[in-house]
């Protein structure tokens, strides 16, 4: 059973100006993302800025967004680690507070062989009786999960059932999905792949367009699934511009950006990010009006 099919935000941490959590703009942008349609909300991760979260914080941001989100949509919470037993750690916590799921992301730094990756999601998948979704982003990482790994992983270990694809590399995730006969929940992890990863037999995304544009990517995918591909595409196509200036710097530096000029109280970035160079947020705002959400 996947944790959800379509849309799933990832959703920024608001942060007050002195760096704290912002909650009471945390509980409007979730609120924003169910009214529009989002199919599932996945806090603290990368666009959560998980990175420069304390542990402390990292947990009470995700009991806040269950206990705000009252089972509405299934809440999938970033307890991924380069240390082994701090994700062991965070996604016991996860669980015990109520999380539908876990997105780990793969150990960055220190890195790992294959077999090392094998080792810590299993470790991990095993402490819990959650679904897990692994996180593929060599680009953040420097360390790329192959997809017989993926497909071992998800063979081998009852509860681990998916991965959020952000390599970029389609002819990887057409071997994933090839190899994986659909027994491997495989969704895009960039906005710009939506519609292909889906082709591919995808079920959706972790969006960061999501947090600016709900209804939109959520059209995106039940498009798709509802068998429209015409549509689907369109859409697709419809956001490019938008996708790529949300990348123009490392995300979350423009979502970011995007929601204060929207209003949405996003707030300030933790360094090592910081404010966008001028000339960028003039790209980044004629494409919000261009999309017709500025």
């Amino acid at each position: 059973m996947s944790i959800f099919r379509g849309s799933g935000v990832a959703i920024v941490t608001p942060m007050h100006d002195n760096g704290e959590v912002n909650y009471e703009s945390f509980g409007k942008l979730i609120e924003f993302q169910i009214e529009n349609g989002t199919d599932a909300i996945i806090v603290c991760g990368t666009t959560g800025e998980s990175s420069t979260l304390t542990h402390e914080e990292h947990l009470d941001v995700i009991r806040y967004c269950i206990k705000a989100v009252n089972g509405r949509v299934p809440v999938v919470a970033g307890t991924g680690s380069n240390c082994t037993q701090t994700a062991v750690y965070l996604s016991r916590e996860a669980e015990e507070a109520g999380a539908d799921g876990l997105l780990l992301v793969s150990p960055y730094y220190n890195k790992a062989t294959q077999n090392g990756l094998y080792a810590h999601f299993k470790a991990v998948a095993d402490s819990v009786n959650l679904p897990v979704l692994l996180y593929n982003v060599p680009s953040r990482t420097g360390c790329n999960i192959q997809p017989e790994t993926i497909l071992r992983l998800c063979s081998e270990v009852e509860n681990i059932v998916g991965v959020k694809e952000a390599s970029g590399n389609i002819s990887q995730i057409a071997h994933l999905a090839a190899i994986g006969g659909g027994k491997i929940d495989i969704y895009s992890g960039n906005d710009d792949q939506i519609v292909p990863i889906m082709s591919l037999g995808g079920i959706g995304v972790i969006s960061v367009l999501a947090n600016v544009a709900p209804a939109q990517t959520h059209a995106i995918c039940q498009s798709y699934l509802d068998g429209d591909c015409k549509e689907s595409c369109r859409l697709q196509l419809e956001a490019m511009e938008l996708c790529r200036a949300l990348f123009c710097e490392v995300n979350p530096i423009p979502v970011k950006k995007a929601l204060n000029l929207m209003g949405m109280g996003a707030g300030a970035l933790r360094m090592p990010l910081t404010e966008m160079e001028p000339g960028n947020v003039q790209r980044l705002e004629k494409a919000m009006k261009n999309y017709g959400i500025l």
